[in-house]
């Protein structure tokens, strides 16, 4: 796999200028889709402009102790993806989608920063009848709890991943939108069918699909969205 993307090629995810350079440090792939996720060195160096260059970024990954989840990632081309946290220099910040389509980087609480919420892509049985869900990240987690579903969400310690709380994707539900015309946005389901969903956000209930749904709490988002 090439190292660098073109800019004009990158994903319309990424805020970046297309037109000053020709390429764009390449994420490596695993943990998210390429349109959710943004290589380290870019966050550092062109979103919190803590360095210049790429060659600075090198080195402050090697010399500072930078975090993803609570992990430390020493690689710039790391992926860091939608409501990953990444601390450092003792602040911390989430990713997030703004109403645009487009991934931002909030700073957030210290608090915060050790909990992250994690849509249920997947699901399956593996030996021993154990319950192994798959994780909108990559991440593969067994429980004992049968009782979840895909398009659920479970908020996750970190950096050790154990599960705190799960939202299930129910009427009453408070959830954010990942993608579509209405990308960004948020408020509580009202109701599904089949594909479709509905939502209702100030008096106003918008359509949707049901697949853009990100359930975040039931009456509140567990994390902070501004």
């Amino acid at each position: 796999m090439k190292n660098h993307l073109h800019r004009v090629a990158a994903p319309r995810t990424w805020i970046l200028d297309r037109k000053t350079h020709a390429f764009v440090v390449r994420p490596n792939a695993g943990r998210h889709n390429l349109s959710f996720g943004l290589p380290l060195g870019l966050v550092i160096r062109d979103v919190l402009h803590v360095a210049v260059t790429m060659d600075e970024v090198k080195k402050l990954l090697t010399t500072k102790t930078i975090l993803v989840d609570g992990k430390r990632q020493k690689d710039h081309r790391f992926m860091v993806g939608l409501f990953d946290v990444l601390s450092l220099n003792q602040n911390h910040y989430r990713v997030l989608i703004d109403t645009k389509g487009r991934l931002v980087v909030r700073e957030i609480s210290a608090a915060e920063s050790s909990l992250k919420p994690c849509r249920v892509v997947g699901k399956s049985v593996i030996s021993g009848g154990k319950i192994q869900i798959h994780l909108h990240d990559g991440q593969n987690i067994l429980l004992k709890e049968k009782n979840i579903h895909v398009g659920d969400t479970v908020v996750i310690h970190l950096p050790d991943a154990k599960i705190k709380e799960i939202f299930t994707l129910s009427p009453g539900s408070f959830v954010f939108l990942t993608k579509g015309r209405h990308n960004g946005d948020y408020g509580h389901l009202q109701e599904i069918k089949g594909s479709i969903a509905l939502y209702q956000k100030e008096g106003a209930v918008i359509e949707t699909a049901k697949d853009y749904l990100f359930v975040l709490g039931t009456k509140t988002p567990c994390i902070a969205l501004k």
